[in-house]
């Protein structure tokens, strides 16, 4: 495990960081099919996302990990997939299925204070 300093704290860089780029890689490498067929291969949860959510989700991934292991800052990689897997898992406990409701600010002030439970 190599270890350095950023921001006043401690950033691991372990094993972990290391299997994910090569999941990449051989995604990215691999030639059977659309990359984002392959990387739902190695990624299963992707298929929760749309078709079209997977193909950004591949290619912001093999973005991020370009970006991320050419500046030696693996864990925006890290964090990249993180964030795509926590959507797909939204998504696949139905959330987000139905519109949003948006108050107005003017509404929030008529209202007043909510009381606590």
């Amino acid at each position: 495990m190599i270890a350095r300093l950023q921001d006043d704290q401690v950033v691991a860089v372990d094993e972990v960081d290391y299997q994910l780029a090569a999941q990449l890689i051989t995604a990215a490498l691999d030639g059977d099919g659309p990359l984002e067929a392959r990387m739902a291969e190695l990624f299963p949860w992707m298929l929760a996302l749309s078709p079209d959510g997977r193909a950004a989700c591949a290619r912001a991934l093999v973005d991020a990990a370009r970006a991320s292991f050419s500046t030696g800052q693996p864990h925006l990689a890290v964090a990249e997939l993180t964030s795509w897997k926590e959507t797909a898992a939204a998504i696949a406990a139905g959330l987000g299925s139905e519109p949003v409701e948006w108050l107005e600010a003017d509404d929030a002030l008529t209202a007043g204070p909510v009381e606590r439970p």
